[in-house]
């Protein structure tokens, strides 16, 4: 599990506890928690989505993006771009293996959880929501979705230092 400053910073971020937060998978240049990496299980139960994305400045602005049609213009992209595709594909392939190495090799939920992609996608044509694909991409997984999001992205991060707010509240 992460260390408490992390887990009570995020927790502010998302606004809610966390209960199964491995670690911190990417940090913005104040230091603060961008993406977290979740354990695959959680209160009993698998929990397929590996990166999370914490960031409340970003997570407002993948939000505009969502509001303004990219999951349509990038599932498009998804149904007509062949190598846009593929690397899709493999990006999911590659969350499904991470999340593999941090279950034993006889847990019961690896079944489940290697069938469906990041954030729980059965069908690899669908993007779901674009947060989830941007954290993906900051972990450093191949996501060109993610990728996208990043680059439509003007301002990356905030200039006002925000989540010293959630440190101070700790």
């Amino acid at each position: 599990m992460g260390n408490s400053r992390d887990e009570k910073i995020v927790e502010w971020q998302i606004g809610r506890k966390i209960t199964n937060m491995n670690r911190v998978a990417y940090r913005c240049p104040y230091g603060y928690p961008v993406v977290i990496e979740s354990l695959p299980i959680k209160n009993g139960k698998p929990f397929p989505t590996l990166y999370w994305l914490t960031c409340p400045h970003l997570r407002r602005e993948v939000s505009k993006l969502e509001s303004e049609g990219f999951i349509k213009k990038l599932e498009d992209r998804i149904a007509s771009d062949v190598a846009f595709r593929e690397k899709m594909r493999k990006a999911h392939l590659e969350v499904i293996e991470r999340r593999k190495r941090l279950l034993t090799e006889e847990h019961s939920f690896r079944e489940v959880l290697e069938k469906v992609g990041t954030g729980g996608i059965r069908d690899f044509s669908k993007v779901k929501c674009l947060h989830l694909h941007l954290a993906d991409y900051l972990a450093g997984v191949g996501n060109p979705v993610g990728e996208t999001v990043w680059n439509l992205i003007e301002k990356k991060f905030c200039d006002d230092v925000f989540c010293k707010i959630g440190e101070a509240r700790e």
